[in-house]
């Protein structure tokens, strides 16, 4: 039996349709994130306080989100394709875009109007002064990924 996994030739029909919790919606019932206002689905440790706090952010800034908390993240993560290196604390499905950690919304912006052809954006690790996390600013980049492993600097914050 061929799963919606293997038949689909999109990954991004793939997280277009892919719900909650890793189960699998019909696509006329998957909710299409539009700049500013669309659905926000945020994978997250029940015990990170800081992912909760990048949630407010996203909406103070008028995006819906909607948090599904488990205990290990990595299935999404793989599903998703966000590289190994690029791992955060918390993976975020928006439209057919992946975003990991701790991603400032100004990027989530442009991403979603501009509709570049990647798989997602990244903040690996947790950098300090990011959105969510608390402390003195460091610098830090914004990283774009492909589905076939290319990755260059999306947007830089000094």
């Amino acid at each position: 039996m061929t799963s919606i996994f293997q038949a689909s030739t999109s990954r991004r029909a793939f997280l277009g349709v892919m719900g909650a919790g890793g189960l699998l919606l019909l696509p006329s019932a998957a909710v299409a994130a539009t700049k500013r206002g669309g659905l926000v689905r945020i994978y997250k440790n029940p015990a990170c306080g800081c992912c909760s706090e990048w949630a407010a952010i996203l909406r103070q800034n008028g995006y819906r989100t909607e948090v599904i908390e488990m205990d290990d993240v990595t299935d999404v993560r793989r599903r998703a394709r966000v590289p190994d290196e690029l791992e955060s604390c918390h993976t975020a499905l928006i439209d057919s875009y992946a975003v990991e950690g701790h991603v400032p919304v100004e990027a989530i912006d442009r991403m979603l109007s501009q509709r570049p052809k990647i798989a997602g954006i990244a903040v690996p690790g947790m950098p300090l002064g990011s959105p969510g996390m608390n402390g003195p600013p460091e610098p830090f980049d914004v990283i774009d990924f492909t589905d076939d492993g290319r990755r260059g600097i999306y947007m830089r914050y000094n």
